[in-house]
């Protein structure tokens, strides 16, 4: 069952603020990364009411936007709230099974790197600006 959108909005807007596109509907989902003649990159965040999203993941993310080489576009999709949305980028990662937070990086389309929340979970904000920094690097340039 959903947390009340008051609870959850201020941790929406943590991303939002910052440039990201929410996906609220399957459809969101599908027109962003169903296209089958997608070109340039595309950063997934699988938001969450969690501890580690709050205190690692969210932070994290914005630190990794900071200068230097980034995504060409920023989505979010935020598991346990908009849940059919959240259930149609999952079937964009396959692969991996459902993880929140997480974050997916897309490449023309393609899933090309992703952080599952094991990796996330006991992570600082720095740990994983940098880990990100790293995907971007890769796969964005």
């Amino acid at each position: 069952m959903p947390y009340p959108e008051m609870m959850v909005a201020p941790m929406r807007e943590d991303l939002v603020r910052i440039g990201f596109e929410e996906l609220r509907s399957a459809d969101d989902v599908d027109r962003v990364l169903g296209d089958d003649d997608a070109e340039g990159t595309t950063l997934l965040v699988v938001n969450s009411v969690c501890g580690c999203a709050a205190g690692a993941a969210r932070p994290g993310v914005y630190l990794s936007l900071q200068g230097g080489t980034r995504p060409d576009q920023l989505t979010t999709v935020f598991a346990g709230q908009d849940l059919e949305a959240t259930e149609r980028a999952r079937e964009y990662i396959a692969g991996y099974p459902p993880s929140s937070p997480s974050i997916a990086l897309f490449r023309d389309g393609q899933l090309v790197w992703f952080l599952e929340r094991h990796r996330i979970e006991g992570s600082t904000p720095h740990q994983i600006a940098a880990t990100l920094q790293n995907a971007y690097l890769e796969h964005c340039g």
